[in-house]
């Protein structure tokens, strides 16, 4: 496929663009015929197109990694931004919605061919579509090569599969929270997820567009997350055992009528707050497009595949980390060529300190990895 590279600065920062990609032939066998991808930039890229740095969302993220022209916070605020370790007054900063999101890219409620909501008939989605699907978009925007490609849990399993599909395009990159594949009990896990949305009554085989959607089945996926992405000793130490409010865990004169404790209350609120956000086809397909997670497929050992990547290295994780667990980022650093360290975050509440802590790295990302 030929692709019209225009050249492009950010007259506008953190707000939505769109770019349309093209068809797209995907790894499963499935075809997309045209792909429109919804990404954001911030600062200016410079006049050879060196400087700019890639951002990775992870499963039920956005474009939105920090304010910009916005007054809207952005989730990685912390990391990037005027001054911030991807400092945006230096870097040509982009983040894009991946191909089966929604949050403007196509996914499986966007209109087909035929008008009507992809729904039951959006094909399965990898990894390694999505970074071919990106390296189109930056083509467009005049970048020829990043900087750096980095990203968290899955945002970093996306920046891990660009370094070694595209080498030549990836001149540093940092996988946080995140191994080189996806595990059994990862898989086991995200199986629960969807399948507590394909069981929903009104999931309708995925397609529920037009009518009741499947909330209760997104909320209890959500759940089920959740729990993988806090760390025992966190939800012990804010909730334990204490009831919600005025409610009794030991009161109720029927099964379903009795009080719940207060892990549960805040259980119920992060499936209610995804509703309201997220699309249930979606979180399948990115839930499933994580499951493909395998730098090795098709590459030989772990060591074979890594050593395509050219990249300078940067590896992180959560001490606390109990779904993605240090053990996996010490093995893929190991993997990788060369002396590649692992940063460790300090933070006591798990998976999610790689969005919440992040802000320890950043010296070491300023001084070390962005130089």
């Amino acid at each position: 496929m030929t692709v019209t590279v225009t050249r492009t600065t950010a007259p506008e920062h953190g707000i939505v663009r769109y770019a349309s990609i093209g068809a797209l032939e995907l790894e499963s066998g499935g075809f997309l015929p045209d792909v429109t991808l919804a990404y954001e930039t911030w600062g200016t890229l410079n006049a050879d197109g060196s400087n700019a740095i890639l951002i990775e969302h992870a499963l039920t993220g956005s474009t939105h990694v920090t304010r910009g022209d916005t007054d809207e916070e952005g989730w990685w605020e912390h990391l990037a931004g005027p001054g911030a370790p991807v400092d945006t007054d230096r870097f040509f900063v982009v983040s894009i919605n991946i191909v089966g999101g929604c949050y403007g890219s196509t996914g499986p409620s966007s209109a087909a061919p035929d008008g009507r909501p992809w729904g039951s008939r959006f094909p399965l989605i990898t990894l390694r579509d999505s970074t071919e699907a990106e390296a189109r978009l930056a083509d467009q925007l005049g970048i020829s090569s990043w900087y750096a490609v980095l990203g968290g849990s899955m945002g970093g399993a996306r920046a891990l599969e660009w370094a070694v599909t595209f080498p030549e395009r990836v001149q540093r990159c940092a996988v946080i929270a995140v191994g080189a594949a996806s595990t059994a009990e990862q898989i086991a896990f995200a199986q629960a997820q969807t399948l507590a949305i394909r069981q929903d009554p009104n999931f309708n085989s995925g397609d529920y567009y037009g009518g009741p959607c499947p909330e209760d089945g997104l909320a209890l996926a959500r759940r089920i997350a959740h729990i993988t992405y806090r760390s025992a000793a966190e939800l012990e130490s804010r909730f334990g055992r204490e009831a919600q409010a005025s409610e009794s865990p030991l009161r109720g004169g029927v099964l379903a009528g009795r009080g719940r404790y207060q892990v549960e209350s805040y259980l119920d609120h992060q499936g209610s707050k995804l509703v309201q956000r997220f699309d249930a086809n979606s979180y399948i397909a990115l839930t499933e497009a994580l499951m493909s997670h395998d730098v090795t497929r098709g590459r030989g050992t772990l060591g074979e595949a890594l050593a395509r990547a050219t990249a300078r290295f940067f590896v992180a994780a959560v001490e606390s980390d109990r779904l993605y667990f240090p053990a996996q980022s010490r093995q893929l650093a190991e993997a990788l060529p060369g002396e590649v360290d692992v940063h460790l975050i300090q933070a006591p509440i798990g998976h999610d300190g790689f969005l919440t802590e992040i802000g320890q790295l950043g010296d070491l990302l300023r001084t070390d990895f962005l130089v």
